[in-house]
């Protein structure tokens, strides 16, 4: 738009709610602009709401009054390439509609798409392209942050870039249906308690969800694939995690999800495959993991020995290269509750007595992979015939006792993990891969029809007789 344009505003109050009533109405308004929309954010009325028609609105915005900023075809909010394109500095905000680019490059300025410091915020349905950081929050509680696709600068190292989402000294936030790509992190979650994170989607980034210093977070449904680390869960307690996908996170030191120094966290139902080490611990005590799906990463689990108390029950570990390395002697993990362990598809005991618990504890570390977890480069000969010889010897004449991690009563058959949410949003993927309908970032997943649904099909699926 150029210094002449006449913006006409259609300007009523509303609310936050999306079906409450207009108080008031005023049509027609005319409200001369420079080259920004500034000059109608300032005129505006506490409580207004801004219908902004289709075009390219240059200039950083200030929102310092509750107002709701509506707009109509995508009309986009080019900033100055410094600062923040959009700042939030009053509650009870509504920003919907928008292309948000052009935010400036400084880390430490926070510089974003769009900054809000402020509580009872509602950011939904926006594109933002071509800034630092997405949607940052600053001591900014009760948020949702709802349906945006957030891209940053793919040409820059990725630690020049900001994150997608950051979330800083801000409690009690919701992040719903977000879509990130070519970040530094996907989520940055830091003093932040009480967040819930359900149905986002991350990937091409360091950490999908980086957690420092955060209690009481739920996440629930989302996918983290192609990154660094699905998950990295730092210095943080209470955590509850279900129904999520980490897979194909490959590179230097690459893990589906990482736990350091985590305690009294629960995952339930989630699908960890084709990583380079599925789950890595350490100083992570007291968790629970149950129902899972570890499959076909090269080590399922590396463990260091101050990781303690943890608990793995009817989880299912299928044709991971290795099953476990620990970087010590023993974890006193429990790898059974009530007489009920896990599956592994490595397992080669019997069940006489048929009651689904083999007869035979299954030890979950031999030879090689004792050797392997002392210097990981012995991985690359994993399947040849001298570590398989090895493993045939130390299974025939067990003199070396390397550790006691047994699982007393391992499970013959695996639980019906076809009804997973998470593995139904690996079919889904896998069908809409096949059809193009993916990014390129799905479309370098290697074998995943392989990786998950022929196994589920055929392994899985298949309940006791």
């Amino acid at each position: 738009m150029n210094a002449k344009t006449t913006l006409v505003l259609v300007v009523f109050w509303c609310g936050i709610g999306s079906h409450a009533s207009p108080a008031s109405e005023k049509t027609g308004g005319r409200i001369e602009l420079s080259a920004s929309l500034q000059p109608a954010i300032d005129a505006a009325a506490p409580g207004d709401t801004l219908v902004i028609p289709p075009g390219t609105y240059e200039g950083n915005l200030i929102l310092r009054k509750r107002l709701v900023l509506i707009g109509t075809q995508t009309p986009i909010l080019r900033g100055e390439g410094k600062r923040s394109v959009v700042t939030i500095e009053a509650d009870s905000c509504v920003v919907r509609g928008f292309v948000v680019e052009r935010s400036g490059s400084m880390l430490v300025n926070e510089d974003a798409g769009i900054l809000i410091k402020s509580s009872h915020n509602l950011i939904e349905r926006n594109s933002l392209r071509d800034v630092l950081f997405g949607v940052y929050l600053l001591r900014a509680h009760h948020n949702t942050i709802r349906d945006n696709d957030i891209a940053g600068r793919r040409q820059l190292d990725v630690g020049q870039r900001g994150a997608g989402i950051h979330v800083w000294n801000s409690l009690h936030n919701r992040f719903v249906g977000n879509v990130v790509t070519d970040t530094r992190d996907g989520f940055y979650i830091q003093n932040a308690n009480h967040s819930h994170i359900e149905r986002n989607r991350c990937y091409n980034v360091r950490y999908g969800l980086h957690y420092m210093y955060a209690d009481s977070n739920v996440f629930l449904h989302n996918t983290f694939h192609d990154n660094v680390a699905g998950a990295a869960i730092m210095y943080s307690r209470d955590i509850v995690m279900r129904h999520n996908v980490f897979s194909h996170n490959r590179g230097f030191s690459s893990f589906g999800i990482l736990f350091q120094d985590c305690h009294d966290l629960i995952a339930d139902s989630n699908v960890i495959s084709d990583n380079v080490v599925g789950m890595f611990f350490e100083a992570s005590t007291d968790n629970v993991f149950r129902h899972n799906v570890i499959a076909q990463n090269d080590l399922a689990l590396q463990m260091f020995q101050n990781s303690i108390n943890n608990i793995f029950s009817e989880n299912v570990f299928v044709d991971n290269l290795s099953p476990l390395a620990i970087v010590g002697k023993r974890t006193e993990s429990r790898w059974s509750v009530d007489g009920r362990g896990n599956y592994w598809s490595s397992y080669d005991g019997y069940d006489l007595d048929g009651d689904g618990i083999g007869d035979v504890p299954m030890r979950i570390q031999n030879v090689f992979h004792y050797l392997e977890g002392q210097n990981a480069n012995v991985r690359l000969y994993l399947y040849s015939p001298a570590s398989q010889a090895l493993a045939a010897a130390a299974k025939a004449f067990p003199i070396i006792m390397i550790n006691e991690e047994t699982d007393e009563h391992p499970l013959m058959q695996p639980f019906d993990a076809g009804a997973l949410p998470a593995v139904q949003m690996l079919r889904a993927m896998h069908s809409s891969r096949e059809s193009g309908e993916l990014n390129k970032g799905w479309v370098a997943w290697p074998l995943m029809g392989l990786l998950v649904l022929g196994f589920l099909y055929h392994r899985i699926g298949r309940r006791p007789a």
